[in-house]
């Protein structure tokens, strides 16, 4: 194997043979700071893995920036973006591998091809406002959008190179007098206050892109970065050349001062009234062949693409019709019966409308439904009592039915509207249990008419109530638990957990006659699992679970926790005896997943973790069943629906995506619906919510869909 400190800049220099458990195949490119190589997963799925130079990873400053660049990968991982598979900023070469996705940049195009044709400017832009949208919502600003980095794949433009991309709540700043950018697409606040850049900027580097796009030149040129920057902060751009119905739209964009630009979800809304002949047709770049890097005079950065390098030859681009109404995974997601049609829950997302009309043929009981509860955040919504009970802004609960999503009742909340609490209402002792939005009170409501029947001040709980056997179950921050009946609000129990430490105990309830406390150790390598009888606060057994261990369910005579290690990656699923505590199995992850969500159903744990890699992992064998790539950059937990064999995930977006529960092979998905602001950053995305043969799916625009999954009424 060569050696690792022979890695130079130069095109001859060795290389490593491996980076972590990727065995490197073949040189796809290389910039500055590093090298990009094809490899290929242990499943054989192909990666763009970057390797910095060993000079620069001898740089501490260096390995905070390439920390920062594979933490903003990774926080943005979704449909427009390299989705991040793995990483080691601390390797003694640091690393990051992406999917591997071909077709050029948008420079080596532009290069080889021209200028787009109008067609294909308009998809680039779209999918470009798109991208930003995601990107922006994730709470990063990219700061060096341009033609290298955005690589022109078969079903939308992909940005990369997060290299210098910031999170909008970063602690790191721009040190003083250093400007880092790329001159001609820089936007005129990179220039003046380089510590006040937010996502305007971005907007205003698409302006300068998309002119490169339409003309081969951009708005500002000049032989001089030093003009181009003067250019940029005084001068009036040059659009001549772009289509005349795209040229205001540019021209927002290039506003000089931040807020006069429009925001991806405006330039969303100005595309669908340019003309009517808009189309977004994609067109299927030319791929290419592997050679030496070319010199870029406009790229003052470093800029390493995940790409294969220009070939000096290609045939002409072809074009493929592909529908914008709906993206599908697979093209259609089985709804009802013998009927298959997109999971299409309604082309208003706003109307309000409670049922739909679905074709003939389609059974009588039950039709796709859509409800808009109102906008501000995504319902959290659980099922029981025959109702789907929901928490949205500005209401304690709202009660519909699971048939249509008609209002059954609805109670308003206190405080601002915009507010709206972290949990689902939960139906137990016959009533529905919501939190008050500050997680101050609890409030018992009769299930059919959503009158007070009893409620309770839990602030001092800090919000660690969960509902099991017909109790309500609640947790101190000093280890005191306690339990009142969920029918009457009547206390029951009091009681302090054995052990007890300065750390607060984390409730769960995950199925079986148990409730479990998890309390992480004050060096958190490893955390105190207490089972608790509900019925009498009774401690039954207390284990110690390595590193940070949640509950996640009950299979096999075993309780399954996730262990998180020190970094928060997942790593392995540790179940203990229900008998005794004792560890009775760990299973560990063939590779670590990062921010990962699970549900457990059956013996199978399926994981969902932070780039979009969704992993089914049977714990019987201990072996990895499958892993899916779903392009999604923060999931919500999976759901699970064995009668029709499928998986349910929600995007950030809105989206909600079904896999094969057999296979994680994608199956469909339904149409995004985002919020209506695109600098909102969705923090916690509801799990979907699989109950008889039906799924029910939320959206941060603020509506509840229902579908019948494929063996549904």
């Amino acid at each position: 194997m060569p050696s690792h400190n022979s890695i130079g800049t130069g095109a001859e220099a060795e290389l490593p043979e491996y980076a972590g458990h990727y065995r490197l195949e073949e040189r796809l490119g290389a910039g500055g700071m590093g090298v990009v190589h094809l490899a290929r997963s242990a499943a054989g799925l192909p990666l763009a893995v970057k390797v910095v130079h060993a000079e620069f990873a001898e740089d501490p400053e260096f390995r905070g920036r390439f920390r920062q660049e594979v933490a903003a990968a990774r926080r943005v991982s979704g449909a427009f973006t390299a989705p991040v598979v793995d990483a080691d900023p601390e390797a003694e070469l640091p690393w990051m591998a992406t999917l591997f996705i071909p077709g050029p940049t948008l420079a080596e195009y532009v290069k080889r091809n021209g200028p787009l044709a109008p067609a294909q400017l308009r998809h680039l832009t779209a999918g470009l406002a798109e991208a930003l949208r995601d990107i922006h919502r994730a709470g990063v600003v990219h700061r060096d959008l341009k033609p290298s980095n955005v690589l022109l794949a078969e079903d939308s433009p992909k940005v990369i190179d997060f290299g210098i991309s910031r999170p909008k709540d970063s602690e790191l700043r721009t040190e003083t007098g250093k400007l880092i950018g790329t001159p001609p697409f820089m936007a005129p606040e990179q220039f003046r206050r380089p510590r006040e850049v937010g996502p305007a900027a971005d907007v205003f580097a698409l302006g300068s892109l998309l002119v490169h796009a339409a003309t081969g030149r951009g708005p500002f040129d000049s032989d001089s970065p030093y003009l181009v920057a003067y250019q940029v902060v005084h001068d009036e751009p040059d659009v001549s050349g772009v289509p005349d119905d795209l040229a205001p739209l540019v021209l927002g964009c290039l506003a000089k001062e931040p807020e006069e630009r429009p925001t991806p979800d405006e330039l969303m809304a100005r595309l669908r009234h340019i003309s009517a002949r808009y189309d977004t047709q994609a067109f299927i770049p030319a791929q290419r062949a592997p050679v030496e890097p070319s010199t870029d005079p406009t790229d003052f950065t470093d800029s390493i693409d995940n790409s294969p390098e220009e070939a000096s030859s290609s045939p002409t681009p072809q074009r493929r019709p592909r529908p914008r109404t709906l993206v599908t995974l697979a093209g259609v997601l089985a709804l009802s019966g013998a009927l298959t049609v997109p999971l299409l829950w309604g082309s208003d997302p706003g109307s309000g409308t409670g049922t739909r009309t679905a074709p003939a043929g389609s059974p009588a009981t039950f039709h796709p439904w859509q409800r808009a509860l109102g906008p501000g955040a995504a319902p959290v919504c659980s099922y029981g009592a025959g109702s789907l009970n929901c928490a949205v802004p500005g209401a304690l609960a709202v009660s519909l039915d699971p048939r249509d999503g008609s209002v059954r009742w609805k109670r308003k909340a206190s405080g601002a509207a915009g507010d709206v609490g972290g949990a689902a209402p939960v139906v137990s002792g016959g009533l529905v249990h919501a939190l008050t939005p500050d997680g101050s009170r609890l409030v018992a409501m009769a299930a059919d008419t959503g009158r007070t029947r009893w409620s309770m001040d839990v602030s001092r709980f800090q919000g660690q109530v969960r509902q099991a056997a017909g109790r309500v179950l609640l947790a101190a921050p000093d280890g005191t638990l306690s339990a009142v009946d969920s029918a009457t609000g009547r206390r029951e129990w009091h009681r302090r957990l054995p052990g007890a430490s300065t750390t607060p105990p984390t409730l769960s309830y995950v199925g079986g006659d148990l409730a479990y406390a998890a309390t992480p150790t004050p060096d958190g390598t490893n955390t105190l699992v207490s089972a608790v009888d509900p019925a009498t606060g009774d401690v039954r057994w207390q284990q110690r679970s390595p590193g940070t261990a949640t509950p996640l369910g009950v299979s096999g005579g075993a309780v399954w926790c996730t262990q998180r290690g020190p970094s928060g990656e997942t790593v392995a699923l540790v179940g203990h005896r229900l008998t005794d505590g004792a560890v009775a199995r760990r299973v560990r992850l063939s590779l670590p997943l990062p921010s990962a969500t699970a549900a457990l159903h059956g013996g199978t744990v399926y994981l969902l973790a932070a780039g979009g890699a969704l992993v089914a992992q049977d714990l019987a064998s201990g072996k990895q069943v499958w892993r899916s790539e779903t392009s999604v950059s923060r999931g919500s937990a999976p759901a699970v629906d064995a009668a029709s064999d499928r998986v349910y995930v929600s995007a950030p977006d809105g989206r909600l995506l079904a896999v094969d529960r057999r296979t994680g092979r994608p199956v469909g998905q339904s149409g995004p619906r985002p919020a209506g602001r695109s600098d909102r950053v969705v923090a916690d995305i509801p799990a979907p919510v699989v109950s008889g043969g039906r799924v029910y799916g939320s959206a941060p625009d603020g509506t509840v869909s229902g579908a019948a999954t494929a063996d549904g009424p």
